[in-house]
């Protein structure tokens, strides 16, 4: 594994506690963080670069297998959203439910970016979007 492989695992680990912290506080202070509430950034290929993508997804999902906390989807989706960011990458968070076997609501989150997945794509197509998070970079936005 080379230095700039390890530098990202180290960094996902950071981002996956910040993600952890900000699943721990109330929901209505963390989403303005998350970016504009009920936008989608572009899915245009051109705008992203996929190999720091691919990069990202997989620290996120090797390093989510190693923190002492629970890292999940949601802990995931905003470690990646902050790991994109500072490349200056813009992503879309999105916010799902859906009823388990047994009737129970469940919650999913995963994080888009250009036309690619870059966390918790597994599950997405199972779940209603109740929420998104346009993650822009540059321009005008709140936050």
């Amino acid at each position: 594994m080379d230095w700039t492989s390890k530098k990202l695992l180290v960094e996902s680990f950071f981002y996956l506690g910040i993600g952890r912290y900000l699943k721990s506080i109330p929901f209505t202070k963390v989403a303005p963080t998350l970016g504009v509430h009920m936008e989608e950034t572009t899915f245009d290929s051109s705008a992203v670069d996929r190999k720091v993508l691919a990069n990202v997804s997989q620290a996120v999902h090797i390093m989510s297998r190693y923190t002492f906390w629970e890292s999940q989807c949601l802990v995931k989706a905003i470690a990646a959203m902050k790991m994109l960011e500072k490349r200056r990458i813009e992503s879309t968070l999105y916010l799902g439910t859906a009823k388990d076997e047994s009737g129970e609501l469940i919650a999913h989150a995963w994080l888009r970016s250009g036309p690619y997945y870059v966390t918790g794509f597994e599950e997405m197509e199972k779940f209603t979007i109740v929420g998104k998070f346009a993650k822009k970079i540059g321009g005008h936005h709140n936050g």
